[in-house]
């Protein structure tokens, strides 16, 4: 074995001495996808079929290799190894179904969008202060909040809010005996914009199996969105943090802000400053087109004057005398 690998070295050297750099750009690109995927797939259960899938090919390319030096009569089993690889490819698309779908989610999130300065702060202040008194009394609570991927489509089976956060209304919705209190309130933009929302709920092999169903609700959206969930546990008063599928347990109050801020207010800012662009454009956009259409009747004009003049007959009068 040892002798084969000079070999080999030589082979490569000879045969791919005027295409170094070619190789060496392919190798780089394949590098960079494979460290993309493992990195995206770190600490899901994707992660352990894809070694899984990894172990399968290494056994059969290592049966393949064993029959060649061996001079076996393995025909089935190459058959089979064959079509083994596209078996492998179409098992992966069913089993990294949830995986696939939230890196096509994030694909499609535009990066674009000026910094702005919004009260995100605040906010956070309020969901802190909430979360303080939650974590004291051993309420329960489930918030949310939407950063690129929007969760209007989870809203649909909650209760449209639209209000200012304050610490105030956080209590009150997660008070015990409260319509609401059992499922999770969203954040978009700076505001409450829904509550009673029901999550997607995560698999018990992806954490503890001793956790509940808020933990597992908030792993379970954090899985298949980009969004930041905060917990607090009925049981202990525990506080909790979940992001791209990863559970943070024990939190202080200064951690909880901390990880807020640097996580929210970034990504809110941008998205906040867009949805303002987008609404200056068609703003702008209404009233060129009221002006135009203006300039083209006049008559439409008089005729509004004559119309207000006929609803207020006593400053026709005063203007007379």
């Amino acid at each position: 074995m040892c002798e084969q690998i000079p070999r080999y070295l030589n082979y490569v050297l000879t045969t791919y001495k005027s295409q170094w750099a070619s190789v060496l750009l392919e190798l780089l690109i394949i590098g960079i996808v494979v460290y993309s995927i493992m990195r995206f797939l770190r600490g899901t259960g994707g992660e352990k079929l894809i070694k899984g899938i990894v172990i399968l090919l290494l056994g059969v390319w290592g049966v393949g290799i064993l029959s060649l030096k061996l001079n076996l009569d393995l025909d089935r089993i190459r058959l089979l190894s064959k079509y083994f690889l596209g078996a492998v490819l179409v098992v992966a698309a069913v089993a990294f179904q949830p995986e696939l779908r939230r890196g096509l989610i994030r694909l499609g999130v535009t990066r674009l969008g000026r910094s702005a300065q919004p009260q995100l702060v605040q906010v956070i202040e309020q969901i802190v202060d909430a979360t303080a008194y939650l974590s004291q009394t051993q309420i329960g609570a489930l918030i949310a909040f939407e950063r690129q991927v929007g969760l209007a489509d989870l809203e649909a089976g909650g209760t449209p809010i639209d209000a200012e956060v304050t610490a105030q209304l956080l209590n009150t919705i997660f008070w015990p005996g409260s319509p609401l209190h059992d499922m999770a309130v969203i954040i978009r933009n700076g505001k409450v914009s829904a509550a009673g929302v029901q999550l997607p709920l995560a698999e018990h092999g992806d954490f503890d199996r001793l956790l509940g169903s808020r933990h597992r609700a908030a792993v379970g959206l954090s899985v298949h969105t980009d969004a930041v969930v905060v917990i607090v546990s009925e049981e202990n008063g525990s506080i909790g943090l979940a992001v791209g599928g990863k559970l943070t347990r024990f939190l202080t109050l200064e951690q909880l802000r901390q990880q807020l801020i640097d996580l929210i207010t970034p990504v809110i800012a941008k998205k906040i400053a867009a949805d303002k662009n987008n609404d200056t454009i068609v703003s702008d956009n209404s009233q060129k087109a009221t002006a135009a259409d203006r300039a083209t009747n006049p008559e439409q004009k008089n005729h509004s004057e004559a119309k207000v003049r006929s609803k207020h007959p006593e400053q026709n009068v005063t203007k007379q005398v």
